[in-house]
């Protein structure tokens, strides 16, 4: 949702700021004050191609910046996670180089389409609408029907990937057993190479650990020994520390602090005894056979061969031969694991129809509903007789994927009796929000965008049908955050927020698009201007009688 944008040399634009409401936001003003400017700068937070002609005239760069909240951020490297607000900018220079940031950090235009861009609906914009999209409309129908299709599409969704594996097992077996005569003696050589010196996980550590000690043998014990020597040889340090302590002990009588150090160093004694006995235990362990050193030299020396092979890791020599051992397996079993992956195949796909047929009866079952209900906002809007059609079509095995084995069309029908056709052929742009604006209110909450744009759905529209398209947007801004460009009267006393574009003489002389919002004094006069053009008492009071209408 859109808390706040603010846009900077963007077209006619020097300096504008919008803060729509969470219901319904209404822009109006002149054709050709700039309102088309506004909604580029929303398509370029969403991640549109950036535009170095869009850039005002005399300047630099244009700057856009937004504030949302509720929506995923980017992690780096984890999950998205949903964030309170999220502040995302963009920079376009004049001469077309872009930067992107999110949330203070560099970021790619494609992050923005990722994370911004499916929260956003710009109605009325064909390039930009997801309702063009007939990938969208099986979405749209899933989130209205609501669990019926929910528990029936998790069942499917399960079921395909399943069947995708078990297909893709069978592929490997019976590419393994068609592996050349080259390969399986390949496979053959590194399985016996490695299981002749048959290394185990974590036998290279501990080899090299004892080697280090045996190779050092006569080092080690005579360390040992000087120590054991120093500590508790007659006059080494235990002896000096045991004098240290009874002279302490013998003045502690007359100074208690005395006292206090000889039993702190009477402790220290304690360890000293440990480490010198400890020491010359470790000097008698230590031994040196030749023989053994040999056999340990040997074995590093064929654990180190098998890494430089198929290394760098042991973990990759085990690795290697697991591998090597499952081709030469498969090719010698092959008759027999191809049969039993096959069987797997049949089982899966078995589960994956009759998955599909429960998805799609849950889909066909919703389908004449869902489009009945939208049909009937449709005559809300009164649209001329207009039905939506939702269209569902078998699809070959072939051309089933995740969503489902069938396709899901909406086709709009522009009166009885005539034929429903994909709503891309749709040539009027008002038509196509309009019936947005109708499949819109009936998702209501299930629906996964959060904001709606409209732009031209109030094209050729007037009289009952105005006040028709007003109640519409009206009750779909109680679910959603509705953005409206509109010419219409009946829809801007609608507003919780309303926001007015005109084109002004700049400081420079330079014509400016300037961006304001309205308070509700300076309201009725603007209503009144959609009115009758002009700000007549006439218009005035009938601009009132609007305003607190809808308030009463």
């Amino acid at each position: 949702m859109i808390d706040e944008i603010q846009v900077e040399n963007l077209a006619l634009i020097r300096e504008a700021a919008l803060e729509p409401a969470r219901g319904l936001t209404v822009l109006t003003g002149e054709t050709g004050a700039g309102k088309t400017a506004l909604l580029s700068a929303l398509k370029l937070l969403m991640g549109a191609r950036a535009d170095k002609d869009s850039v005002r005239d005399g300047e630099d760069a244009l700057a856009v910046s937004g504030r949302f909240f509720g929506i995923a951020a980017l992690g780096d490297g984890q999950d998205d996670a949903v964030a309170d607000d999220l502040v995302v900018s963009r920079r376009v220079t004049s001469d077309g180089r872009s930067r992107v940031s999110i949330d203070g950090r560099m970021a790619s235009v494609g992050e923005l389409a990722r994370v911004v861009a499916p929260t956003i609906d710009l109605c009325g914009q064909h390039e930009h609408q997801r309702l063009m999209r007939p990938a969208s409309h099986v979405r749209m129908l899933d989130a209205w029907a609501g669990e019926a299709v929910a528990d029936a599409l998790a069942a499917y969704e399960a079921a395909f990937s399943q069947a995708d594996a078990a297909a893709a097992e069978l592929a490997r077996i019976r590419e393994a057993g068609a592996s050349t005569s080259a390969k399986l003696d390949e496979a053959r050589f590194v399985l016996q190479r490695i299981d002749a010196v048959s290394p185990r996980e974590g036998e290279y550590e501990e080899l090299a650990a004892d080697l280090a000690r045996v190779e050092h043998a006569e080092t080690l014990a005579m360390a040992a020994n000087a120590a054991h020597g120093a500590l508790a040889s007659e006059g080494g340090a235990v002896d000096a520390l045991g004098v240290a302590v009874s002279a302490l002990d013998a003045a502690a009588r007359h100074d208690g602090k005395l006292g206090e150090y000889a039993d702190a160093l009477r402790e220290a004694g304690y360890v000293l005894e440990d480490i010198a006995r400890e020491t010359r235990d470790y000097r008698d362990s230590v031994e040196f056979d030749p023989e053994v050193l040999s056999q340990q030299q040997e074995r590093m020396a064929a654990l180190q061969g098998l890494l430089r092979a198929h290394g760098p890791r042991m973990e990759d020599v085990l690795a290697c031969r697991e591998e090597a051992a499952d081709l030469v397996s498969l090719v010698d079993d092959a008759a027999e694991r191809e049969r039993v992956a096959q069987q797997a195949v049949d089982r899966a796909e078995q589960t994956l129809a009759d998955a599909a047929s429960v998805l799609d009866a849950a889909r066909a079952d919703a389908a004449p509903r869902f489009a009945a209900a939208v049909t009937q906002h449709m005559g809300r809007l009164e649209m001329g007789g207009a039905q939506l059609v939702c269209s569902i079509q078998a699809l070959d095995r072939s051309a089933w994927t995740k969503t489902g084995a069938s396709s899901v069309e909406f086709l709009f029908r522009p009166g009885s009796g005539m034929q429903a056709r994909p709503l891309a052929r749709i040539a009027s742009g008002g038509e196509v929000s309009r019936v947005m604006l109708a499949i819109k209110v009936v998702l209501g909450e299930s629906d996964d965008v959060d904001t709606l744009v409209f732009d031209e759905v109030d094209a050729g529209v007037g009289g009952s049908t105005a006040v028709a398209l007003a109640d519409v947007l009206a009750d779909l801004a109680r679910t959603h955050q509705v953005l409206v460009v509109t010419h219409l009267a009946q829809v801007a006393v609608r507003g919780h927020a309303h926001y007015v574009v005109r084109k002004v003489d700049g400081a420079s002389g330079m014509p400016e698009t300037e961006l304001r919002r309205l308070s509700a004094q300076d309201r009725p006069a603007e209503i009144a201007r959609m009115l009758s053009g002009d700000a007549t008492d006439a218009s005035l009071a009938h601009a009132r009688e609007m305003i607190e209408a809808v308030q009463g």
